[in-house]
C-alpha cells in the first residue's frame, strides 16, 4: 500500500510510515474499500464511486449514459463489474492505489 500522506510505499500491514511517521489507517476493513463497495452498490450506476477514486471521465461517462437512459444497461452492467472487481481486491484509485480489504 502507499501512504495518503507522502505517497510512498510502505508494508501492508505497517500501522506508521517509516518515510514520514503518518499513521496508515490501522488494522480492520479499510474504509475506503468500505465506502467505495457501498457507493458501487447503491449508486454504482451514476458513477459516484469513480468520482470517489478519482476516475472522473469514466465517471462522467456512466453518469450520462444512466440520466439519459440511453446506456443505463450499459452503466448497470459496469458498475456490476465494479463491484466485483471490489470485493476480489483488483479495484484501483486513480492513482493506482489498490482499494484492498483489510481485515485481520
Amino acid at each position: 500500500m502507499f501512504c495518503k500522506n507522502c505517497g510512498k510505499e510502505v508494508d501492508d500491514k505497517a500501522l506508521i510510515c517509516v518515510h514520514c511517521g503518518c499513521a496508515t489507517g490501522g488494522v480492520g476493513v479499510n474504509k475506503d474499500w468500505l465506502i467505495t463497495l457501498l457507493l458501487c452498490i447503491f449508486l454504482g450506476v451514476f458513477g459516484v464511486h469513480r468520482f470517489l477514486n478519482g476516475y472522473k471521465t469514466s465517471a462522467i461517462v456512466m453518469l450520462v449514459l444512466t440520466i439519459t437512459g440511453i446506456g443505463a444497461f450499459i452503466s448497470a452492467i459496469w458498475a456490476l463489474i465494479d463491484v466485483i472487481m471490489i470485493i476480489l481486491d483488483e479495484f484501483k484509485t486513480a492513482d493506482g492505489r489498490v482499494i484492498k480489504r483489510e481485515i485481520q
